[in-house]
């Protein structure tokens, strides 16, 4: 079986990648592709197929599924465009007759009130209306999303949100790709929606108190109203727009809506989530050497 991972050079596609190896695919079952193949240079060194893809090339999406059994559509990021460049792929898919497509989506997607999710919604419709067999792997927020807070509270000592008493049952990156490579190496999962996210809801004083182990320091939480964070925000140099989304998130996790913790990827990848501080250990150490 061929398995072709979109958007390879990114943070969450590379780790398909490396877990689709570890979990036993063979490598020139495996095809990495990204918009610029130079990115993907090492893969390629180890014996993986590099392929151009780009979402908003119809062209060079048509031939990099050519012999492919089965793909993975990490979502696009590009606001405005992500829907039609899916149906892109979608529609590529379709045509080239791929027996299995995993495509990821975001938390509840068709029922949420995430400012994120009508994207995925939208996208989600399109494949089931394409006909393409598919899984539905509906992301939570990835735990690294808070390494830049928790980088920073090393030297202020806060954690500040406007999530109020919100929860995030995030997962790891790398959970979530195991979780993902699973999906894609097994059989019997056609046709699922499967939520994966961590295993334990945490709130933000939680997370002050996990900043506050991996520092070795006191850090505290320090709720804000919407006003508040939107200000401060601003003060370190967000645009209005930007400051507004990053609000928007907020609201969203003090309504409760990243809030489940499923235990469906910890069924599927076969052990516990990675914790928080474990995960956050890490990624705090990944920002700190940038």
């Amino acid at each position: 079986m061929t398995i072709l991972v979109t958007a390879a050079s990114g943070q969450l596609g590379r780790l398909v990648v490396e877990a689709l190896l570890a979990r036993g695919a063979a490598p020139a079952d495996v095809v990495a592709s990204a918009r610029d193949t130079s990115k993907l240079a090492d893969l390629a060194a180890r014996g993986i197929r590099t392929v151009e893809l780009d979402y908003a090339r119809p062209d060079t999406i048509a031939a990099a599924l050519e012999g492919v059994d089965a793909l993975l559509l990490v979502s696009g990021s590009e606001p405005g465009a992500r829907v039609a460049q899916h149906r892109n792929v979608i529609d590529a898919a379709a045509a080239a007759g791929v027996a299995k497509l995993v495509y990821t989506s975001a938390p509840h997607a068709a029922t949420t009130s995430l400012v994120l999710a009508p994207d995925h919604k939208a996208t989600e419709e399109a494949i089931a209306a394409s006909g393409v067999p598919a899984v539905i792997v509906r992301n939570n927020w990835y735990t690294e999303n808070y390494a830049p807070d928790v980088a920073l509270a090393a030297s202020t000592g806060v954690i500040a949100s406007s999530a109020g008493a919100g929860r995030v049952a995030s997962a790891s990156r790398a959970d979530l790709a195991e979780g993902i490579a699973v999906v894609l190496l097994e059989d019997g999962h056609l046709g699922q929606v499967y939520e994966f996210s961590g295993d334990h809801a945490w709130s933000f004083e939680e997370l002050a108190a996990t900043a506050s182990e991996v520092h070795g320091r006191e850090v505290t939480y320090t709720p804000l109203t919407t006003e508040e964070r939107i200000a401060a925000l601003q003060a370190v140099g967000l645009d209005a727009g930007t400051a507004g989304f990053v609000v928007a998130i907020d609201s969203g996790i003090r309504e409760g809506v990243l809030a489940d913790a499923d235990p469906t990827l910890s069924r599927l990848i076969g052990r516990p989530t990675t914790s928080l501080v474990e995960a956050l250990q890490a990624a705090v150490q990944v920002v700190a050497a940038a």
